[in-house]
């Protein structure tokens, strides 16, 4: 999740960005200020990830507070004139977006900025793995702890329709990727659909009875009824497909755990 502050002295602008944050899952509004100087005194004291920030502002203008920004935030430029996108760009910013700004702008930023989040989230695991193999746990106790840790996971929790929901693992019939987004496919009937990729999700769930069988497509193994050419079934009008690159696996383990007569 991503947490991001937004800063206007247009109440109405103000106002869409919040609305347009509450719409992205992967973003969470950690707070909304009309001033630029309320704005750097939050920042500097509370943990912030993206910052939206108008160019002209009274006291403090958008560009002045980016100088003095002390951390690494993220910023995303929101102006009505297209002369100070050079300067942004300058200061490392992630995107410029000129009003009136549409949805899909937005969201084509928030994406950007997204994409630069896992990069260094990435960056700070690998240092982090690294720091670990120089001194490494005794026994591996480290290891066998996070393994736990997953293991005994019952419940995940998605950002979906502005707000965030748990989903208890057992009841996941099967997941589907499209794009960017996940189609949940509950049990019960009820698809819940949230911005993640199956490389997020996928280590999750394939310590908890589910398998990928497609690229687009972990199912749970414990909820399939049959299978056939190609396909598996989940009832009688739910069938997905296993993918050329993991038949082998599949079969290998309908041959491990079935008793096949």
């Amino acid at each position: 999740m991503i947490k991001c502050v937004t800063i206007d002295d247009e109440p109405l602008a103000l106002k869409q960005l919040n609305k347009y944050v509450s719409q992205v899952p992967f973003l969470e509004l950690a707070g909304s200020f009309s001033n630029a100087i309320e704005a750097s005194a939050f920042v500097s004291s509370t943990a912030v990830d993206l910052i939206f920030v108008d160019v002209n502002m009274p006291d403090l203008n958008g560009l002045d507070f980016v100088r003095a920004l002390v951390g690494k935030q993220m910023v995303i430029f929101t102006t009505a004139y297209s002369e100070y996108a050079i300067e942004s760009y300058k200061l490392d910013a992630v995107d410029y977006l000129l009003k009136p700004i549409s949805f899909s702008d937005f969201l084509r930023a928030a994406n950007k900025a997204y994409r630069q989040f896992e990069l260094q989230q990435s960056a700070a695991q690998s240092a982090s793995l690294a720091m670990s193999a120089a001194t490494p746990a005794t026994e591996n106790d480290a290891d066998d702890e996070a393994e736990v840790a997953i293991e005994n996971k019952e419940y995940i929790s998605v950002k979906a329709d502005h707000k965030v929901i748990l989903v208890k693992i057992s009841d996941i019939d099967y997941v589907e990727s499209e794009s960017e987004y996940l189609r949940l496919h509950l049990n019960s009937g009820e698809v819940v659909t949230t911005l993640l990729r199956m490389k997020n999700i996928e280590p999750i769930l394939t310590v908890n009875d589910f398998m990928r069988i497609h690229r687009s497509y972990i199912v749970n193994l414990k909820h399939i009824k049959a299978f056939a050419k190609g396909r598996v079934f989940l009832n009688d009008k739910v069938s997905i497909p296993v993918g050329d690159n993991y038949k082998e696996s599949f079969n290998s383990y309908i041959e491990k755990v079935y008793l096949n007569l």
